[in-house]
């Protein structure tokens, strides 16, 4: 929205300069255009009235019709309050305002009938109401809004008479004055195929609705447009990447061909299978990969990996993994070694603690192209770190690095940006991929490889704790380890939580008998691997720590996961957790600790644990109860910039603007077509003001 709708609101009728600093700085609406697009949260029905003898307590905010009887000023000074005794039919009631006394009191005639608005309450033996909305009965009001919009507002607002009311009173302003200039967004044919009213009618009814069916009507378009527009610049970016950026072809088997008849421990999972055969067909076809896998833990993507990098190995081109920490590198490192060794290809480990003599080697072996498979930190990222060709990167735990520090790696390789695998542990809810990873190819592993046991999740409460050490004592007598996760390192006066250092003393006077490793994120790196190396090679039996451990270590013989607190924790930390057990042939254990009153989401947090492992339906109760904004972190903070469109609540809705936005790029790639020059205009438009959601892999 151009022209009109750019101009500052300070010039909008019953704004000002100080009305408006306040909008700017409270609600960041600084122009015509943000105003309107300032959406009601919901909606009052404002069609019931209530008679002041059928009120009660339990009541929320009412409606009464009610003739004014007297008007009276009590006390003096900071306890003033004006108080206006009204009655209908059936009685008496007090409306009572403590602020704005000089404003209101010029506004109550007697003997005026007004309808008040607001939350009843009894005082003594008489019914009250303090600072109710009214209105006064006029012929006009036989045309009134039944449907009151909700605008979300401030107590500085509020002050300034910008409640909700007020910002509704100043909409009765604007959107008249703008109506005319409202212009259409979307293409004749979508509007008739999705049944979408225009634009113009959707603003007038999302914020003066005439009839609940044009209400739903008007926030069904809003929201499509929403998501629309988002889907839309994911796919052209998509669609940009593909047509600009070569990829190497890199179609030969002849590894791929070795390994499967002569080395892979394991039959392959047909979801393993099916994700392998997409990236193939991503790496044989001359355009740049970018591709997300999603798996589960111990979905088996690690050895999806492999095979990606034997396709890149055996078409003449250099492979890369990319991890956060450098105990998850040593990992990487660690499972791959073996199976790198069998195929007769050479494989090098490169972090922060590596020597210098030893790093002189890998960068000559890389140039040379004697050095196949490179596992590292960060320290991949160094310019000094140069390859022949590298034609696949992997980058592991993808939330963990930035969008500019995985964009060096594309730059190591001059000719063809190398293809690029994104892998992640943490289950995203499918509308939120389809947001977040729009221009990505986004492939699942949804299959658990054979002989993996579930792992059995249960709740108990603090008065349970000396069965559970019991339950300890016997995992332990059979050889097995166990974790015990607390959420805080150091005491915290505002949260009765369990402290780690009070819980590593209860844990070590409960078992004295045996050996344990404590871990936290205030310790340094070499002391956190030390413990960590300790609890691996088995010399302790009982790790004690905070969340550090959530992404990483991988101990087959760990069988039991305790979680203290488990109601402080988000549902995809308690899974993430959970998943540091069930990697061996043992059956698992995860105990969920809490103290007996819980909120209703932490009761639901933790009941969906203790239903399910799979954490795709772990991810979408999370989506439910969170929202998007904080379930992916500060780098996707952007899909918290929708309107009126709602991530969890909206999906079928998404699902629909993505088909839409793909079938007209599929019709018309570059929008030159006469019956979608409104489509194009929004999207020239939205270039200028809109956040770069390029490159999220």
């Amino acid at each position: 929205m151009t022209g009109i709708f750019d101009t500052r609101i300070e010039y909008l009728k019953g704004v000002g300069p100080q009305k408006a600093e306040l909008l700017n700085k409270e609600l960041n609406i600084f122009t015509y255009g943000d105003l309107l697009q300032h959406y009601p949260f919901r909606y009052e029905d404002r069609t019931k009235f209530f008679k002041i003898r059928d009120l009660n307590e339990e009541l929320e905010n009412v409606q009464v019709m009610a003739r004014i009887k007297s008007v009276e000023l009590i006390g003096t000074g900071g306890k003033k309050r004006l108080v206006a005794l009204v009655f209908d039919e059936t009685g008496e009631m007090e409306m009572t305002w403590f602020k704005g006394i000089q404003w209101v009191v010029k506004k109550l005639p007697i003997g005026a009938v007004f309808i008040f608005f607001g939350k009843p309450a009894l005082y003594g033996r008489k019914w009250s109401m303090a600072h109710p909305e009214m209105e006064p009965i006029t012929a006009a009001n036989e045309k009134r809004n039944t449907f009151q919009p909700v605008y979300s507002t401030t107590e500085k607002l509020r002050a300034k008479f910008l409640d909700s009311k007020g910002i509704s009173r100043i909409l009765e302003v604007l959107v008249p004055l703008v109506f005319p200039q409202i212009p259409e967004t979307l293409s004749p044919e979508i509007l008739h195929q999705y049944q979408l009213i225009g634009k113009q009618e959707a603003i007038r009814q999302i914020h003066f609705p005439t009839s609940p069916e044009l209400l739903h009507r008007a926030r069904k378009r809003l929201k499509f447009e929403e998501f629309f527009y988002l889907q839309l610049r994911l796919l052209m970016l998509k669609l940009t990447r593909t047509e600009k950026f070569r990829g190497q072809s890199l179609g030969s088997t002849d590894l791929l061909t070795d390994f499967y008849k002569n080395h892979i421990p394991f039959e392959l999972t047909n979801a393993q299978k099916r994700v392998i055969r997409e990236i193939y067909g991503d790496m044989k076809s001359g355009k740049q990969m970018n591709r997300l896998i999603q798996g589960d833990v111990g979905s088996g993507k690690t050895m999806v990996a492999f095979i990606s990098m034997l396709i890149a190995i055996s078409s003449g081109a250099q492979a890369c993994l990319m991890a956060p920490t450098e105990i998850l590198a040593n990992q990487h490192y660690e499972g791959l070694k073996g199976y790198a060794e069998m195929m007769g290809l050479k494989i090098a480990l490169l972090t922060g603690s590596t020597k210098k003599s030893a790093r002189k080697v890998i960068h000559e072996e890389l140039l040379s192209g004697d050095l196949k498979i490179l596992i590292g930190t960060h320290a991949l990222l160094e310019d000094v770190v140069q390859f022949q060709n590298l034609g696949l990167a992997i980058v592991d735990e993808q939330h963990r690095f930035g969008v500019a520090q995985r964009a060096k790696l594309w730059a190591k390789n001059e000719e063809f940006i190398p293809h690029v695998l994104v892998m992640t542990a943490t289950p995203i809810p499918r509308t939120l991929a389809m947001t977040l990873y729009g221009d990505l190819d986004v492939s699942v592993i949804d299959e658990l490889p054979a002989g993996r046991k579930p792992i059995q999740t249960v709740h108990r409460y603090d008065k349970d704790r000396l069965k559970v050490f019991g339950f300890i004592n016997e995992e332990v007598k059979k050889g097995r380890q166990v974790y015990i996760v607390y959420p805080l390192i150091e005491e915290s006066e505002k949260m009765d939580l369990k402290n780690l250092m009070d819980g590593y003393e209860s844990i070590a006077r409960a078992f004295p008998q045996y050996h344990l490793s404590i871990v936290n994120g205030n310790m340094k790196a070499e002391d956190k691997d030390y413990e960590m190396q300790r609890f691996v090679k088995g010399e302790t039996q009982i790790m004690v720590a905070t969340t550090v451990i959530e992404v990483g270590v991988n101990v087959p013989n760990a069988s039991v996961m305790i979680i203290e607190n488990a109601e402080r924790f988000g549902l995809s930390q308690l899974h993430q957790l959970r998943g540091r057990v069930g990697r061996g042939a043992d059956q698992s254990y995860c105990i969920l600790m809490s103290k007996y009153e819980l909120s209703k989401d932490s009761r639901i947090r933790l009941e969906t644990m203790v239903r399910t492992n799979d954490g795709f339906e772990i991810a979408d109760v999370d989506l439910r109860l969170r929202g998007p904004g904080d379930l992916m972190g500060t780098q996707q903070s952007g899909i918290t910039d929708l309107m009126i469109a709602d991530l969890s609540k909206d999906a079928a809705l998404l699902t629909l603007a993505r088909d839409a936005a793909q079938q007209l790029l599929a019709n018309d790639p570059e929008l030159g077509q006469p019956e979608n020059a409104a489509i194009l205009r929004q999207v020239r438009q939205q270039k200028k003001t809109a956040m770069n959601w390029s490159r999220i892999s």
